[in-house]
């Protein structure tokens, strides 16, 4: 087995599927790194990189592609476009996609975590997402969702998801964990 301090977790840090990302992650002795950037309020404030402009704009995107991708368009763009810049990072750095919220009828995942979802996607990354609706876990493969039971197998991952964790969405983030390391850390 790899050793899990050599394991990083890439996230936001935000309250709800982050920060319980980020819990598991010091439960489990695995290396965190939470992106944000000046003004934005985290939930998990370990191992905060906040982004300079620079490296912001490293993940800048015309709103009409983020907008014309996901399918919806977004009144306060310039609000959402750190947050969107801040995602770049995330996948960027993570060799998987994790995360939990609601696929929708057009496959793109509800709200900022669909960003991650649809970067995973450009980005050719193993992208599972746990829909807190059907209460299980999917893969994106062959262009399409298929029912899965992922695990995290590389040296590094992104864990995002919505800021409305329910309890199953919470328990499936431990699950991944466990069916991935075994028991956390004593």
């Amino acid at each position: 087995m790899t050793d899990k301090s050599q394991i990083t977790l890439y996230s936001g840090g935000l309250r709800g599927a982050e920060a319980e990302f980020g819990k598991c992650a010091e439960e489990w002795g695995l290396q965190e790194v939470n992106f944000s950037f000046k003004g934005h309020k985290l939930d998990r404030s370990k191992d905060v990189k906040v982004l300079t402009e620079e490296e912001l704009k490293q993940g800048d995107i015309s709103m009409e592609i983020v907008s014309k991708r996901m399918g919806r368009t977004y009144a306060q763009a310039e609000k959402i476009r750190r947050v969107i810049q801040s995602i770049f990072h995330m996948v960027n750095n993570g060799h998987q996609v994790f995360a939990i919220g609601w696929i929708q009828k057009d496959n793109t995942v509800k709200g900022g975590t669909g960003w991650a979802v649809e970067l995973g996607k450009l980005f050719n990354r193993p992208i599972s997402v746990f829909d807190q609706e059907q209460n299980r876990w999917f893969s994106w493969k062959d262009s399409k969702w298929v029912e899965d039971d992922p695990i995290i197998s590389g040296t590094s991952f992104v864990g995002t998801g919505t800021r409305h964790l329910t309890d199953q969405g919470k328990a499936a983030i431990r699950g991944l964990f466990e069916k991935s390391f075994g028991p956390p850390q004593s």
